[in-house]
């Protein structure tokens, strides 16, 4: 296939690129300057293409941090993973600064939490911070907040965080880099098994057995996680394309290299997005029949007189899951009331609610703005 080019690798114009800790780092988790520098001289050489922007979405602040403290391997304890984080992440927006001068392109650094993605006041500045960079002509370069982040409150890993960034800034592209070349039908480590040039749909992934986190023990992700950032992306018509950072070069070139996602949806409200794979749900609200036929079929908003049950501590504003009396979820979205309040309120109608309690109680318990219905 050499000389062939993937038109809609090659034509984009909006890249976002994500970038592993494995691919960054040494064995021994010290940012790998080297690697460092291969990675910005394929964006670099990327971004010589008139009209091109490109966003980095880089995990390794943790991993940069071990060294530094004297740590051998990533920590389990939250404490100490932020610890590191705090110190690696220094480490590595320095190093790429330094790296990008080389080039005479200023980078700046987006640290993003899950509620800069789902609370409309958060998520409308992280938009606008992230459009007013490119337009500044500033590549920015993205982590997860890990120094302050809950096991609660995370994206879970960057493949992820990586796939709503593209959407976010409405990219044309989603290039996802790690230590493996491709996709592949089986363990690529064992004789017999090739790579899978193109995913055209979940049938195309049918018997493949997707793999967890690589042996270097400095990341979080796997195949799996790259898996599913390619289809939160395609679903949203972002294309993908997987491959090693050692071809990250050709693959932004547009080379058949590694393995292409084609997209299979079209674009969706972005918040909405974010809300359906970003948020960690705080609780979930019981519907009757009726109340999941309006939400799913009619996507109605959420009234009190619906609801038959609450669970978990959330606080108006949360993202709650919305489940049948089976208990699945059907819906995700953001709840408009503590959940102390709503016990009074179950099985009431609005118009009831303002006589009793007030106008103020004269509203849905989920907006159908603020409300995704999951498959």
């Amino acid at each position: 296939m050499s000389g062939q080019l993937r038109e809609e690798v090659s034509a984009a114009r909006r890249i976002v690129v994500k970038v592993g800790s494995s691919s960054l780092t040494t064995g021994v988790g010290g940012l790998s300057g080297e690697r460092v520098d291969a990675l910005v001289d394929a964006i670099a050489s990327r971004l010589e293409v008139p009209g091109t922007q490109l966003v980095l979405v880089s995990s390794g602040a943790i991993a940069a941090g071990l060294a530094p403290l004297g740590l051998r391997k990533r920590p389990k304890d939250l404490p100490t993973q932020q610890a590191a984080a705090s110190v690696g992440q220094g480490l590595l927006v320095g190093r790429y600064t330094a790296s990008f001068a080389r080039y005479g392109r200023t980078v700046g650094q987006v640290l993003l939490t899950v509620d800069d993605t789902t609370r409309r006041s958060h998520y409308r500045n992280a938009h606008q911070t992230m459009a007013r960079l490119l337009d500044m002509n500033v590549l920015p370069i993205v982590n997860e907040n890990d120094t302050v982040a809950t096991h609660e409150i995370r994206f879970g890993d960057n493949d992820r965080l990586a796939a709503l960034v593209a959407h976010l800034v409405h990219a044309d592209l989603l290039v996802l880099l790690s230590d493996v070349d491709a996709l592949y039908d089986g363990d690529p480590s064992k004789p017999g098994t090739s790579q899978v040039a193109d995913v055209r749909g979940p049938a195309d992934l049918a018997g493949i057995s997707i793999g967890g986190a690589g042996r270097a023990g400095v990341g979080t992700g796997g195949m799996a996680t790259k898996v599913e950032a390619a289809r939160i992306a395609t679903e949203a018509g972002i294309p993908v394309v997987l491959t090693s950072a050692a071809h990250a070069a050709r693959a932004l070139r547009g080379e058949v290299v590694g393995t292409l996602f084609h997209r299979t949806g079209s674009r969706t409200p972005t918040r909405l997005l974010w809300l359906a794979h970003a948020a960690d749900t705080r609780g979930s609200l019981r519907l009757d029949p009726g109340a999941v036929k309006a939400i799913v079929e009619r996507r109605l908003s959420l009234l009190p007189a619906g609801v038959t049950g609450v669970e978990g501590s959330f606080n108006a504003g949360d993202p709650v899951d919305l489940v049948d009396d089976a208990g699945v979820a059907v819906a995700r979205g953001l709840v408009n009331y503590d959940a102390s309040e709503l016990p009074e309120l179950l099985g009431r109608s609005t118009r009831e609610l303002a006589a009793a309690l007030g106008p103020q109680y004269e509203r849905e318990l989920v907006h159908r703005d603020d409300l995704v219905v999951l498959r």
